[in-house]
């Protein structure tokens, strides 16, 4: 594993880490903000050509909880 991939791995647990936060504390607009971090960041890999399979719960980001 690359050391660009590794800090891409730590960025994505950092922001799930503060995605669980922010839904156990109900606050929507960081629940979004969170989740839309770690679509960039999976993205930037994919553009990358790093296989983000197994990152992520796909079911955490497809219910970011916010309503909107």
């Amino acid at each position: 594993m690359s050391e660009f991939e590794a800090e891409l791995r730590n960025k994505v647990a950092e922001a799930e880490r503060t995605l669980h936060e922010a839904r156990q504390a109900g606050h929507d607009y960081e629940i979004h903000l969170h989740t839309a971090r770690i679509r960039d960041l999976l993205d930037l890999a994919t553009r990358h050509g790093i296989d983000t399979t197994g990152w992520i719960a796909a079911a955490l980001l497809e219910n970011s909880g916010t309503g909107c």
